[in-house]
C-alpha cells in the first residue's frame, strides 16, 4: 500500500477538526486490571484513546500511516498538557513490527491484517490486554467494495490468537464489526483477570 495508501488517509484527516472520542473499546480496556506499562495504539489515527489513556497516566505509542493524523494527535496532546505522555511514529503497519513484551496494551481498531495479529500479540506483556476491533465479512454485504483481506473471518481474531492468551470477550457488534478483548497470561502460569 505505501504511499497511496498514505495520502488516502492523510485526505481523510485534512479535514477533521478534532480528534475523535476514545474507542469504546478502549475506555473498556483501560478500566480493566493492567499491569505497568505503556499503551501501543496501532492504526490509531488523531485517535481519542490515546488521550484517555494518556491522562490516565499511561505511556501511548500511536502508530498510523497518516502523518497529518498523527500532527493531529501531537497538537492535542499539547493542547492537553499530555505532550510527555504520547509519543507518535508515523509507518505502515504492513511492514513496521512492535517489539515483544512492551506493552500493558495493544489496542487496534479500525485496521485488520492477519499477518499483524501475532507480532500485536507478542508485544503484550505477561499480564497485560490485546483489544482489537475490525470489519467482520457481514460488512461486505453493505460495503461490496470492502476488501475481503481487511475483514475478519468466522472466529477471528480469536482464532488467531498465540498460546497464553484467555479471551475475556468476544461479539459483533452493529456495522459489521467484531470487538476481540483478550489477556495474556501473566507469567506465573495463570492467567491475570
Amino acid at each position: 500500500m505505501g504511499d497511496a495508501d498514505r495520502e488516502r488517509w492523510n485526505a481523510k484527516y485534512e479535514g477533521a477538526a478534532e480528534p475523535a472520542a476514545a474507542h469504546p473499546l478502549a475506555e473498556r480496556a483501560l478500566t480493566s486490571p493492567l499491569p505497568d506499562g505503556p499503551v501501543l495504539d496501532l492504526a490509531s489515527g488523531p485517535s481519542g484513546s490515546a488521550l484517555l489513556a494518556a491522562r490516565g497516566g499511561r505511556d501511548v505509542l500511536a502508530v498510523d500511516i497518516s502523518g497529518v493524523a498523527l500532527a493531529r494527535l501531537t497538537a492535542a496532546a499539547r493542547r492537553d498538557g499530555l505532550s510527555g505522555r504520547i509519543s507518535v511514529e508515523e509507518a505502515d503497519l504492513e511492514v513496521w513490527r512492535p517489539p515483544p513484551d512492551a506493552f500493558a496494551l495493544v489496542l487496534c481498531t479500525g485496521y485488520w491484517d492477519r499477518a499483524l495479529l501475532g507480532p500485536a500479540a507478542r508485544a503484550v506483556a505477561p499480564g497485560g490486554l490485546l483489544a482489537w476491533e475490525a470489519f467482520t465479512s457481514d460488512a461486505r454485504r453493505a460495503r461490496p467494495s470492502l476488501p475481503a483481506e481487511w475483514c475478519l473471518a468466522e472466529g477471528e481474531p480469536a482464532a488467531l490468537l498465540p498460546a497464553g492468551f484467555a479471551v475475556l470477550d468476544q461479539h459483533d457488534v452493529p456495522g459489521g464489526k467484531r470487538r476481540l478483548l483478550a489477556r495474556r497470561a501473566d507469567g506465573s502460569g495463570g492467567v491475570a483477570r
